[in-house]
């Protein structure tokens, strides 16, 4: 009997020790955020800004990333692409990609944009990493046909390329006049705070899909 007690407690001990060891090997997902000024934070400090905020949200749930902030102001989808190489290194795992706003609000033709974004799809998809693919919706002011080609980008890309889709950026935070800046574009800090509070479950959903991958 107490070889038999013995033997169940070395073997706790050791699933234990295993456990301890997975956790503390465990490594941050390296995720860049490629987008533009809604993502880099345009108007608010460096801490507001969505990859700051996501990052400290999904800490709170116990899980470790390090999100690097590859937003820049004013970029396009084929700026995106031309700086794709640069703002996504060797080592990244995944791609929060939030492109297209400012497409949108100079009326790019949809075709120059969804050839942008396809080609950082496919780009992404060649060097094996994950991508959460963030919608946009064109402003009214170019008429109902451009904005059903504009709006098809998304989800027609999502499907195509087999990557998770959160439809629209900024859901919940869009045309709210107490949730952005005088501008009326950009989120203020609780924009930014309530885009984060909407697409967590969606990111939650996609790291865990990639940490499944990873085991």
């Amino acid at each position: 009997m107490h070889l038999l007690v013995l033997m169940v407690a070395l073997t706790t001990a050791g699933t234990a020790l295993a456990q301890g060891a997975a956790a503390g090997n465990a490594r941050p997902v390296k995720i860049v955020v490629l987008g533009d000024s809604l993502s880099a934070g345009y108007g608010l400090p460096a801490a507001a800004a969505f990859p700051n905020r996501l990052q400290k949200a999904l800490e709170t749930k116990g899980i470790k990333v390090d999100m690097v902030n590859a937003g820049v102001s004013g970029d396009t989808a084929s700026g995106g692409r031309e700086r794709l190489d640069w703002s996504v290194p060797e080592g990244t795992e995944a791609v929060i990609l939030e492109l297209g706003a400012n497409d949108a609000l100079r009326g790019t033709d949809p075709s120059v944009t969804r050839g942008a974004l396809s080609d950082i799809l496919a780009r992404l998809k060649a060097r094996k990493i994950a991508v959460l693919l963030c919608g946009m919706v064109a402003p009214p002011n170019y008429g109902s046909d451009y904005a059903a080609r504009f709006n098809a980008i998304y989800p027609e890309l999502s499907k195509s390329f087999g990557v998770p889709l959160y439809p629209f950026f900024l859901d919940g935070v869009a045309a709210d006049t107490g949730l952005n800046q005088a501008d009326g574009m950009h989120p203020t800090a609780a924009g930014v705070d309530m885009v984060v509070k909407n697409i967590l479950p969606t990111v939650e959903a996609f790291l865990g899909k990639l940490s499944a991958q990873r085991s």
